[in-house]
């Protein structure tokens, strides 16, 4: 098994691993590995993708999620893409804050150049249009704090991938 990773600098790592083995085997030990209780992780398996949580009572707002595609390439080989990220509710929340400030930008930027072209005072504008350059900044740098705060559960969620992956039993 060759694992393949990018960058540490993204903020939702992903991976790729090829593997000799059926889609429906792979897929067959996560699915046995659901029901053994030497493993309090949340799985969910449906049809070639996989969701794994961390266990409820370890969960807290900057909790990784593990999404693994499984793909069949023929009839003994899969490759196993990879994708560790925040939860849905999380990732859907910061991406609505940066449209938000993205369209706040553009509409201040819009309203000092107005105020500027009528010799209007455009201070208010012209300091909110300076301001959320620096406040996606700190949401970058937030989400690199939330980040660091899960890493150990992501290299949890790993092992328990790798183990699940080099399982011999189905």
């Amino acid at each position: 098994m060759l694992e393949e990773k990018n960058s540490d600098i993204h903020l939702r790592p992903r991976f790729k691993m090829n593997f000799e083995e059926s889609q429906q085997k792979l897929i067959a030990k996560f699915q046995s590995n659901v029901k053994n209780a030497d493993y309090n992780y949340c799985v969910k398996v449906i049809d070639g993708h996989i969701v794994i949580d961390i266990p409820a009572e370890e969960n807290h707002f900057w909790s990784p999620q593990l999404n693994i595609e499984i793909e069949q390439i023929d009839k003994n080989r899969s490759i196993v893409k990879g994708l560790f990220g925040p939860k849905p509710q999380v990732w859907t929340f910061f991406m609505f804050i940066h449209f938000a400030m993205a369209v706040a930008f553009i509409g201040f930027s819009i309203i000092a150049y107005v105020k500027w072209s009528l010799k209007s005072d455009y201070t208010t504008s012209l300091i909110v249009t300076v301001a959320l350059p620096v406040l996606w900044v700190i949401m970058y740098f937030l989400g690199s704090l939330g980040k660091k705060r899960g890493h150990k559960q992501m290299d949890e969620l790993h092992g328990f991938m790798i183990k699940t992956l080099e399982s011999t039993e189905v």
